[in-house]
């Protein structure tokens, strides 16, 4: 009888979860092609590759960001695509971050990256250390991992702020804007004051997706963005689901990528989506310093890729921590494609993968 009871008591819970299930492909479809996995103990010039937690493409040339904070660092990579294949991964270039002058105590705990060619320099996102009280941050750097400038970040995404944003759970995601004046950074997860962490039940979980001058390096216009729900019914009491990357492909359209992590099931507990979204309609939110009391209207989604459907394509049919997305080159369709790539966490308890992912995206007029 127990028994009986645990299992309804399960099924309530889960078939009334906040979670977005039904694929909705009207305007942007998205097709997964190929996967390709870097060995997890390759090494490039004294430095283990992996933590991979953004990537971008320009001129030909990939760029992959590291997140280990001790040694931050940019790769730049040949990746090369065959049809509809992935059929090597070189690594051929190291840029060691320099935290000089007025940076030297940055704490660069680095999760996205963006390439201007023209100007040949990285827009990069740092989480900082909140639990230190390690400010966020958005920097720019030179070629040679130089840093050069950082943005003006407003007041509730700072370490100290009354917000109190969450450790581990600030700027994750970051796009350049369509009209090439600014950048777009999504927090991964809601400030505290703003909204609780997503659960296993509906919840009102909003983040925030915030748009930056290029010029002045100033905050200038933000939207609420409605997170899912928790995905799995996590084992070992421990669960996420957040932003881990953002494009915008047209104005005010965004593909947002979410990583929802439930503990216990090895090496097979990220569920990954990507959304469409459209903003147009959204309030500006940046004034707001509690979403939780204000009203405004969100960012509507629509779920466009559950990568739960390619699992038995992938390595032993792990799905693995993907954080990273970029447009890439075109297809022999003519189709863009798109690149994602997994941080592995440098994990030595469960097994993780330096994971590619090739996806063909098609965009309708």
């Amino acid at each position: 009888m127990k028994l009986r009871l645990f299992s309804l008591f399960l099924i309530i819970i889960l078939s009334g979860c906040g979670v977005t299930s039904r694929i909705q492909n009207d305007q942007v479809s998205l097709k997964y092609l190929d996967e390709f996995v870097l060995d997890e103990n390759f090494e490039f010039q004294n430095t283990q590759v992996g933590g991979l937690s953004g990537i971008d493409y320009a001129n030909g040339k990939f760029y992959l960001v590291s997140d280990q904070a001790s040694a931050p660092r940019i790769y730049e990579a040949n990746i090369e695509i065959n049809g509809s294949e992935i059929k090597n991964i070189e690594i051929t270039n190291l840029i060691r971050m320099n935290r000089s002058g007025k940076f030297s105590n940055t704490t660069l705990d680095l999760e996205g990256l963006r390439f201007d060619p023209a100007s040949k320099q990285f827009t990069i996102v740092s989480e900082g250390l909140i639990a230190d009280r390690k400010d966020p941050g958005i920097y720019v750097a030179d070629e040679q991992g130089e840093i050069l400038r950082s943005y003006s970040i407003p007041a509730f995404f700072k370490a100290t702020g009354d917000q109190k944003p969450r450790n581990n759970g600030v700027f994750e995601g970051i796009s350049k804007s369509i009209d090439d004046a600014g950048i777009w950074v999504a927090t991964e997860l809601p400030l505290e004051k703003d909204a609780s962490r997503p659960k296993i039940f509906p919840s009102r979980s909003h983040t925030r997706i915030t748009r930056f001058d290029t010029e002045t390096g100033e905050a200038i216009s933000q939207f609420a963005y409605p997170l899912d729900g928790i995905a799995k019914l996590p084992i070992n009491y421990f669960a996420l689901n957040g932003i881990t990357e953002i494009l915008e492909y047209a104005e005010d359209r965004f593909l947002v990528m979410e990583r929802s992590y439930s503990a216990g099931y090895g090496s097979h507990g990220n569920t990954v989506k990507i959304f469409d979204v459209d903003a147009t309609h959204a309030t500006n939110t940046l004034n707001e310093k509690s979403l939780r009391k204000a009203n405004y209207k969100k960012a509507v989604k629509k779920l466009i890729f559950n990568f739960k459907s390619v699992d038995d394509k992938l390595t032993d049919g792990i799905v693995d921590n993907i954080e990273g997305m970029c447009f890439g080159p075109e297809l022999e369709n003519g189709n863009r494609s798109l690149i994602l790539v997994a941080d592995n966490n440098f994990n030595s308890f469960v097994r993780q993968l330096n994971q590619f992912i090739l996806m063909e995206i098609n965009i309708s007029e």
